[in-house]
């Protein structure tokens, strides 16, 4: 007996979507995020892949609070979701893919890596620490541009 069944009344196996999620940290990176979706199109129709549902997203992959990625993280959670396909581990979260891949197959969803990277312990932590850093640099140029434009405003309601 499928326990989804009794759990989820109305849960059907055959409705189970294939679903590939594309993402990029910017909207500088527009051309990269087209790039990587015909690099995954290309995979899943060498592959004999149907895919049901393409998502697309433009956000840092620290912030887990983006809204298509929780979207689709409730979609796996639901057990909508068979297989989920991403390019590379971090393009899904920068940190954590463990845990996610964890999640996604206790709920019966295969995550699917096309760009499977083997990396020494020592280069991945590097590769995290820079990610770490590119991270807290943009925010504070983010700060720093905010501050100018507080100033700006300021100064601007001083004068008249």
């Amino acid at each position: 007996m499928d326990v989804r069944k009794v759990l989820q009344p109305g849960f059907d196996e055959a409705k189970r979507k294939t679903v590939v999620y594309c993402r990029v940290s910017s909207p500088g990176q527009r051309d990269d995020l087209a790039s990587q979706v015909a690099a995954m199109e290309q995979f899943c129709l060498a592959r004999g892949l149907a895919v049901d549902e393409w998502v697309t997203e433009v956000g840092g992959g620290m912030n887990l609070v983006r809204g298509k990625f929780l979207n689709l993280m409730d979609a796996v959670e639901r057990g909508d979701v068979a297989i989920l396909v991403i390019a590379h581990k971090d393009r899904l979260a920068r940190f954590g893919f463990d845990y996610l891949n964890h999640v996604a197959t206790k709920n019966g969803c295969e995550i699917l890596v096309v760009n499977q990277e083997s990396l020494s312990p020592q280069q991945e932590m590097v590769e995290d620490l820079l990610a770490i850093v590119h991270t807290f640099s943009c925010r504070l140029d983010g700060l720093r541009r905010y501050e100018k434009t507080l100033k700006e405003e300021l100064s601007g309601e001083a004068t008249e």
